[in-house]
């Protein structure tokens, strides 16, 4: 039964259409706001929805991350394992693979790659001027640029990339039947990344996965061979997944406010504030998958959550809370007060949040640059929305200038 009685609600609650907000969670918020649950996978659990019980859920210690991973746990996609290995633990045996990487991930890590970042958005902006409008802003820029940036940072090649992308996007699945596509991507991914580390063992490199073996292999005990593998395998699939789809939401929800592509082109020094605006106005997912497992009793909302049951704590619906951002449903590339949660919260928040931040403002603020009088080449009709993975975004977005 749901906090008021009723019976547990279908979650997600209806499909959403582009990047609108789920239907629900407004309501909710306001009137209930935590709820009874049912997940397509593994039964009932909570949902909260406002900003400090979402903050609550994913950075209290009494809510477990690594017993989601479970068979039985409520969940949206079919294999709790694919989300990844520091996803899959928590403190203190998360603290040891997450610190093994962390140096390339902070702000200065994220600056060092800057110019590659510039060089590698140039030329692919460089490439579309060349073959002219219209244009697939996802085809030529949205999606290659992130991923050249994270093959340059672990040393995948170039010429692996396409196979890279088909992998990822099984790995990513929420389909019905999707549990043999995860398991056989899994598989071949992994299978491709233990020769690339033997490869590193006889062609040394200064990338991450080349210092990560040579770290190994010296005996410092930072990772075993396997995770190794399983970080390299998830900042692969998660270094350019999300952020490819939030350059080609940015440039769509930017291009429906022109005002703001025009004020940005005129004043390129507000990109940073305006990227944190979008990262928090821009509904990337459903919403389904923040989630926790109660390991003692603790109480939300007024209802106690008992050890073992899940509660979800989606974002997506905290960084629309009315009670922490003024005017929540208004794009202000302007705001001040901005501590939005869309890289997460607590000992899970993203670990490649500064390098996304960096990619984002420089492939905005370059796109803008290049393009100041970018257009859709497309009615809503004419726009293809990805469906069946963890995150939302066009499929193509057809563009002219």
């Amino acid at each position: 039964m749901s906090a008021d009685g009723s019976s547990p609600r279908s979650f997600p609650f209806t499909p959403v259409e582009r990047l609108e907000e789920e239907v629900l969670f407004a309501a909710l918020r306001e009137r209930e706001p935590i709820c009874r649950v049912r997940l397509p996978y593994g039964g009932p659990a909570w949902l909260v929805t406002r900003y400090d019980d979402v903050r609550t859920v994913l950075g209290d210690p009494r809510f477990s991350r690594a017993a989601t991973a479970r068979p039985d746990a409520p969940r949206l996609q079919p294999a709790p394992a694919s989300e990844g290995l520091l996803m899959s633990l928590d403190p203190p045996e998360h603290t040891r693979p997450r610190r093994a990487v962390a140096r390339a991930f902070t702000v200065r890590g994220a600056e060092a790659l800057r110019p590659a970042t510039e060089a590698i958005a140039a030329s692919l902006l460089d490439g579309m001027a060349s073959a002219g409008a219209p244009a697939d802003l996802v085809r030529c820029f949205a999606l290659p640029l992130p991923v050249r940036v994270i093959c340059t940072l672990l040393g995948v090649p170039q010429a692996d990339q396409p196979q890279l992308l088909r992998w990822s996007d099984a790995l990513l699945t929420t389909a019905d039947g999707g549990e043999r596509a995860v398991a056989a991507a899994t598989g071949e991914l992994t299978e491709y990344l233990l020769a690339l580390v033997e490869r590193r063992r006889s062609e040394p490199s200064d990338d991450l996965l080349g210092e990560l073996v040579r770290g190994h292999d010296a005996g410092d005990g930072r990772l075993r061979e396997d995770e190794m593998v399983a970080l390299a395998r998830d900042l692969l699939v998660a270094g350019h997944e999300t952020t490819a789809a939030q350059i080609a939401n940015f440039t769509y929800v930017l291009l429906h406010h022109p005002g703001h592509w025009d004020e940005l082109c005129a004043r390129p020094e507000l990109m940073a504030p305006a990227v944190e605006e979008l990262l928090r106005y821009v509904p990337l997912g459903s919403g389904a998958f923040r989630s926790r497992i109660a390991t003692e009793e603790v109480e939300l909302c007024g209802v106690r959550v008992r050890p073992g049951e899940a509660v979800f704590a989606p974002t997506v619906s905290a960084n629309r809370d009315p009670r922490v951002f003024e005017a929540p449903t208004r794009l202000d590339l302007g705001r001040r007060r901005n501590a939005h949660l869309a890289f997460g919260f607590g000992p899970h928040h993203c670990l490649g949040a500064q390098l996304a931040r960096m990619e984002l403002r420089v492939a905005m603020s370059a796109l803008l640059a290049r393009f100041p009088g970018l257009r859709l080449a497309a009615d809503e009709a004419g726009i293809e929305w990805r469906t069946g993975l963890q995150v939302r975004g066009p499929r193509r977005l057809p563009v002219r200038w």
